[in-house]
């Protein structure tokens, strides 16, 4: 039976007005008696609901918060306010579909609703929609040009796009309007620290802490900042102080086994990297987040056997996507392939659209010997996002494995790989003085003990942070003679409106991270992509006398394209091998498999690497 929405006398509705007042001092038990006397005497009273909702969600009674608003929604389903308070609830419950639908639907109601806008931008950015979140942030802060929480959600959404100078412009704003937002000088130190300037951020997490801001978001922001600047000791000594305060916050502990495996020779030469991670996950297990990330870590060191058992102990027969993915990354590490396939194969109809486990698939796929599935199973992911830099990397090796022509098509080692000269900056007289400028710059940067655990590198050291970001005049001049560099490689593309890396074809770029590496005697590169480039680099700035010496019989240290992962196990060549030269730049799409021949030198081979973006990020269905 459907009941019309009663209408409160003027005493209660005066009541009611003097019950939200309450609530929003923080005394919730007065607001909540003034309300229940009040819906119990009218129940069919939107707006006592509504009361009753909020001061159940406030004192933790979800379940009768949720049974309220449903009620209230009931009564009076074309109240905006109602609506993007319930949809706020459904948010923080985890319910992102129906809260963004709630949001446009209020909206709808009333368009000039700023809270409105604000919230659905907050609720699209959480789930991963962040340039659906976009207009939505900006139309909020076009309505209240001077909220700080606007402009600081507008921010984050920024920043998760890849948008980072758009996201600092939008957090100075926010602190602009809010000095006194800590969370908001936090974000705002994170993005200028990503931009390149780690002594700047450093600043900003001074303020955080001057107007009160203690959370543990700070002391781990401040830790990547150190090892930015070279100062590992204070940022294992802030990393610990997290976990010693905030031992249930999962991404200090990722953050204290890097540094022990990239520093802890020098650091804490007898603790393993992985020692903190275990201790948390058997004092805390049921911290699902935190176990997680322990098997990741597990993974990315080869400790195989124990990922599985974690993975096995967090999974516990749900189809959860990263669950599932995790299972099947440690099958397949620890040999078992048939059970990985199975596994994917028994959880496909569930999971099959998440971009993870197409990833997985296709990659298992072509390890046991099915190019055929695999490119069909990349070829869905790519359909539902041009961009998957994975799918399209072994979409390559599917439809080679196949002899299918649109791996030349896609590829194109010989028209889309370029080794080319770099305009010499005009601060120096001629290349070498610029090569040793950069070299001496580079060099003490690279404090590591060993490469990163995450990364390409076998043998070798990466710097920390995005080295174009920085104000030292050498590393100023060259990102502009990159960026020079760029435009004529990009000048000189084909058109090719379908094609996943022509069809972006733009001059105009932004870099997305900068970082040199350092490789030993012996180190390599291992095969790999850049999932968040569109153009990827590699600048030689030093070159042992081996390689310089290397020929097309040796290729030491030489690049190569085209060549899959050694795990895969599949006996492939490379398509094209490239000369190293320094002060030389090769330029090539971001999906593009590529690694580099190890070498014999006691001198090292010191590069530059970038990956570039479109400035103006688009997508398109393909038609292939």
């Amino acid at each position: 039976m459907t009941h019309k929405p009663a209408q409160l006398t003027t005493s209660d509705a005066q009541r009611l007005a003097q019950a939200f007042g309450l609530l929003q001092q923080g005394q919730m038990q007065a607001a909540a008696r003034i309300a229940d006397d009040i819906a119990h005497r009218i129940p069919h009273s939107p707006d006592a609901l509504h009361l009753v909702a909020l001061c159940s969600k406030s004192m933790g009674n979800m379940e009768g918060a949720a049974a309220s608003f449903e009620a209230a929604v009931a009564l009076a389903p074309s109240n905006a306010s109602l609506l993007n308070n319930y949809a706020n609830f459904l948010r923080q419950q985890g319910e992102a579909a129906r809260a963004i639908e709630l949001y446009r639907t209020a909206l709808r109601i009333a368009p000039d609703h700023a809270d409105g806008w604000m919230n659905l931008g907050i609720a699209l950015t959480q789930a991963g929609h962040a340039s659906d979140a976009l207009p939505a942030l900006e139309h909020a802060v076009q309505l209240r040009p001077r909220h700080a929480v606007s402009w600081r959600a507008l921010g984050s959404a920024r920043r998760s796009t890849g948008d980072l100078e758009g996201a600092q412009s939008a957090l100075r704003r926010a602190v602009e309007f809010d000095p006194n937002d800590g969370a908001a000088w936090v974000s705002l130190g994170v993005v200028t620290r990503l931009l390149g300037d780690p002594a700047e951020s450093l600043q900003c997490y001074s303020h955080a802490r001057s107007v009160g801001f203690a959370g543990p978001e700070i002391d781990d922001a401040e830790a990547s900042a150190r090892l930015d600047l070279g100062e590992t000791h204070q940022a294992l000594q802030l990393t610990r102080r997290t976990i010693e305060k905030f031992p249930a916050y999962v991404p200090a502990y990722p953050m204290l086994a890097q540094i022990l495996w990239e520093h802890g020779e020098h650091l804490s030469p007898h603790e393993s990297p992985a020692t903190s991670f275990s201790r948390a996950v058997e004092a805390q297990p049921r911290n699902d987040e935190l176990r997680s990330a322990f098997v990741k870590f597990l993974l990315e060191s080869q400790a195989t056997e124990e990922a599985l058992r974690q993975i096995r102990i967090l999974r516990e027969g749900r189809d959860d996507a990263t669950f599932v993915v995790l299972e099947g990354h440690a099958l397949d590490r620890n040999g078992r392939l048939a059970e990985a396939i199975e596994l994917l194969d028994g959880t496909s109809d569930k999971l099959s659209t998440n971009a993870a486990f197409a990833d997985l698939h296709v990659r298992l796929l072509l390890k046991t010997g099915d190019p055929g599935r695999a490119a069909s199973v990349a070829l869905g992911a790519v359909e539902r996002n041009p961009r998957n830099q994975s799918a399209l990397a072994f979409l390559g090796i599917a439809w080679r494995l196949l002899s299918d022509p649109r791996e030349e098509w896609l590829c194109g080692y010989d028209r889309l790989v370029a080794s080319m000269e770099v305009p010499l900056p005009e601060s120096f007289p001629d290349l070498a003085g610029f090569l040793d400028a950069l070299q001496a710059t580079l060099l003490p940067m690279h404090v590591a003990r060993r490469e990163p655990v995450n990364q390409s590198v076998r043998g070798g050291s990466q710097t920390s942070g995005n080295l174009f970001g920085r104000r030292d005049p050498v590393l100023v001049a060259m990102r502009a003679a990159m960026r020079a560099a760029i435009e004529k490689y990009v000048t000189a593309l084909p058109d090719d409106s379908q094609h996943p890396f022509l069809r972006c074809k733009e001059n105009a770029v932004r870099f997305a991270g900068a970082w040199s590496v350092r490789l030993w005697s012996s180190g390599r590169h291992v095969n790999h992509f850049h999932q968040n480039g569109w153009i990827s680099s590699a600048f030689h700035v030093a070159l042992p006398p081996s390689v310089l010496r290397s020929s097309g019989d040796s290729s030491e240290g030489w690049l190569q394209f085209g060549a899959p992962p050694s795990e895969l196990g599949l006996d492939l060549s490379p398509r094209r091998l490239v000369r190293p030269e320094p002060g030389r730049l090769v330029l090539f799409p971001s999906y593009l498999l590529h690694g580099t021949v190890p070498f014999s030198d006691p001198e090292p081979r010191l590069t530059v690497a970038f990956d570039a973006v479109p400035a103006s990020e688009a997508t398109r269905r393909l038609d292939y």
